[in-house]
């Protein structure tokens, strides 16, 4: 499926490029940080609570994250072509994505199978619905018993997203056919406020924790939270007043955010007990930690030259970001449950832990996704790679989820 902004077909090759929004072109490399920082703390989370009980944050930083560039990547085909090819655009997420989560999943189950009373026993039917991105619904109950706490359980971040996926393109697509990209924005703010409004009738109701923490509504505001900064940097012109505003902003709010956001890694426990602050944090909790996000995304990309965008744009912390987070994520759960009964230090069990799982990223993104992604790549567009120039031909930076 093709659409384009009159609704017709054009033809590629005959189409001149739209001149690029200098705020979305080229790469966000202390974006990659920034997803670097988020998975070591999704780490500390799972090995060392007790040190870091906010290290969940971590996921919210991707939603927030995941919004903001997937709308990038559409974006910048819709101007620059005047279309987003749909079946291209779910090809492409499936390539990226599904053969690491499938060789977790395999590896996972096969090890169970061979050593069943190991960290990965019993794991087989937890691998279908990690591997169907349908985790996040078996976690709270919809095709029967509940799930949780298994190796294969941080997948669900991933289902909400994929899920999310489905649906935003089409949508976006459609509001863009009606209303100007600001407008947009406007109208993707006010759809994450209302499910903002309707995460705040389910803890009214008495909705479990397992269905506010892992509902595709219930995380649907932060993801459109990025979604909206990223169509407000489109419709923003470099060098514009409202720019110069918004980077003023940023010199300020971007360091303040960053600090709240490291005071709630360290301080912040989510709370799962019912009671005053239970529905508060439920209702209010993830939309504000999303708006955090969200200003330090905004905040790296307006200054690229501050000092936080020039640390996270570190290759030791933006090449892990762009190649392995995505393979950490999956393993590092995994991989510190197979060790709980091989190394009873915990001290020595987390930095093993962490070694083990850097280099199975490393091994799925050396032997797994880049091999797969460049055969889908040539498979998917080979009209597209031969006649767009080269800043529309990648598109899709290498460590998108």
């Amino acid at each position: 499926m093709v659409l384009n902004r009159n609704g017709a077909t054009p033809t590629l090759e005959k189409r001149p490029f739209a001149p690029e929004n200098g705020l979305i072109s080229g790469r966000k490399h202390a974006l990659d940080g920034l997803r670097t920082i988020a998975v070591i703390g999704v780490f500390l989370f799972h090995t060392v609570t007790e040190l870091v009980p906010g290290g969940s944050i971590g996921v919210d930083v991707f939603f927030t994250l995941s919004g903001f560039v997937i709308t990038l990547l559409i974006m910048k085909e819709y101007q620059a072509t005047g279309r987003l090819r749909l079946g291209v655009f779910y090809a492409k997420r499936l390539a990226r994505l599904w053969p690491a989560l499938l060789a977790v999943c395999a590896v996972v189950v096969l090890g169970g199978l061979i050593f069943p009373l190991s960290g990965w026993g019993g794991q087989e039917a937890n691998a279908i619905p990690a591997a169907g991105y349908v985790m996040n619904l078996s976690n709270f109950g919809m095709f029967g018993s509940s799930t949780g706490g298994n190796a294969l359980s941080p997948t669900w971040t991933l289902a909400v997203e994929e899920q999310f996926y489905l649906v935003w393109p089409l949508l976006l697509l459609v509001m863009l056919r009606f209303w100007k990209v600001r407008t947009v924005a406007w109208l993707t703010a006010v759809l994450a406020a209302g499910f903002l409004v309707s995460r705040f009738h389910l803890v009214m109701d008495g909705a479990p924790l397992a269905r506010l923490y892992n509902g595709p509504d219930t995380r649907a505001d932060q993801l459109l939270l990025g979604c909206t900064l990223a169509l407000l940097f489109t419709s923003v012109k470099p060098e514009s007043r409202v720019h110069a505003s918004l980077q003023s902003g940023a010199r300020w709010a971007g360091p303040l955010a960053g600090l709240a956001l490291v005071a709630a890694v360290f301080a912040l426990k989510e709370p799962n007990e019912t009671g005053p602050w239970f529905s508060v944090f439920w209702t209010a909790g993830p939309t504000a930690l999303a708006l955090l996000a969200g200003v330090i995304i905004g905040s790296l990309v307006l200054r690229p030259a501050g000092l936080a965008s020039r640390i996270l744009s570190h290759p030791w912390l933006a090449n892990p970001g762009r190649d392995l987070s995505y393979a950490a994520y999956l393993w590092h759960l995994p991989v510190y449950l197979l060790l709980i009964p091989l190394v009873p230090s915990l001290w020595l069990r987390v930095p093993a832990a962490a070694a083990l799982t850097v280099l199975l990223a490393y091994l799925s993104f050396r032997f797994v996704e880049r091999p797969i992604r460049r055969w889908a790549n040539k498979k998917l567009e080979p009209d597209l790679v031969r006649s767009l120039p080269e800043r529309v031909r990648e598109l899709e930076p290498a460590g998108t989820r």
